[in-house]
C-alpha cells in the first residue's frame, strides 16, 4: 500500500479522496496546516505529497520549496488558480506535476500511478545504467537513488532525477525537447515545452559549480560529463 500526505484546509476534499483512495490501495493522511504537514514529512516515510497552493500560515509554493530542501519526494500541486506561471512557479521549485481544481479523482489518481511508477528504483535498469556512476565530483547512486557533489548530497525532485539518469546514461549524446519530453511524460501539456527549460534550468543550479549540461542551440542539450 502507498502512503501520501494531503496537505490541504478543504477537509470535504480530503473526506472524499481517503474514502474513494482505497480502492486503489492508497492510504491517505491531510493535515491542514502546512506546518503539520512538514513535521509529519519527518517523523514518516510517505510515498508522495498532494499540496494545495492556497493554505493558511504559507502558501503552497514555499511549502513545496521547505520539502524540496530535505527531500526528492514526488509532489503534485492544487490550486484553484489554473493560470500557466502559477504551474511554470510549481515546477521551477520542484514540483512533478499540477492539478487544477476542480478535478475529477479518477485524474488525480491516474497521475499519482503514473508518478509512482516512474519514482520506482527499477528506472535506472530500464534505461541500462550501471547501478552507480561517477563524473569526477558528481556520483550517482542509482540503488540508493542517492546523487552526491563531493561530501554533499543533493536533494532532487523525480523528474530532475530522471533527467540527470537521461543525460549520465548517455553522456555526449545531443538530447533534443521532443526526446526529453518523450522520456520525462507527466507534466501538464499546457507547459511542456517551457517545461524542459525549467527542468534543465533547475538541475543545472543544483549542479554547481560544475557546468555538465551544455545548450547546443537550435538542437537541444548535451550532458559533457565524462565518466570516471
Amino acid at each position: 500500500m502507498y502512503r501520501l500526505l494531503l496537505i490541504d484546509d478543504d477537509s470535504e476534499l480530503a473526506s472524499l479522496l481517503r474514502q474513494y483512495f482505497t480502492q486503489f490501495d492508497f492510504e491517505l493522511d491531510n493535515e491542514i496546516l502546512p506546518s503539520q504537514g512538514l513535521a509529519l514529512l519527518q517523523r514518516h516515510r510517505y510515498d508522495l505529497v498532494i499540496l494545495d497552493i492556497m493554505l493558511p500560515e504559507m502558501d503552497g509554493f514555499e511549502v513545496c520549496k521547505r520539502i524540496r530542501k530535505h527531500s526528492d519526494i514526488p509532489i503534485i500541486m492544487l490550486t484553484a488558480r489554473g493560470e500557466v506561471m502559477d504551474r511554470i512557479v510549481g515546477l521551477e521549485l520542484g514540483a512533478d506535476d499540477y492539478l487544477p481544481k476542480p478535478f475529477e479523482p479518477r485524474e488525480l489518481v491516474a497521475r499519482i500511478q503514473r508518478i509512482l511508477k516512474r519514482s520506482q528504483f527499477k528506472r535506472a535498469d530500464e534505461i541500462g545504467m550501471d547501478k552507480q556512476l561517477s563524473f569526477g565530483r558528481l556520483r550517482i547512486d542509482s540503488i540508493q537513488r542517492q546523487v552526491q557533489l563531493d561530501e554533499e548530497i543533493i536533494a532532487l525532485s523525480a523528474m530532475e532525477y530522471k533527467l540527470l539518469l537521461l543525460f549520465a546514461s548517455s553522456p555526449h549524446k545531443i538530447f533534443t525537447r521532443d526526446e526529453l519530453l518523450n522520456q520525462l511524460k507527466g507534466i501538464d501539456a499546457v507547459v511542456y515545452t517551457r517545461s524542459i527549460d525549467i527542468l534543465v534550468s533547475r538541475l543545472r543550479n543544483k549542479l554547481k559549480p560544475l557546468d555538465l549540461i551544455k545548450t547546443i542551440r537550435g538542437q537541444g542539450y548535451l550532458f559533457v560529463g565524462n565518466a570516471s
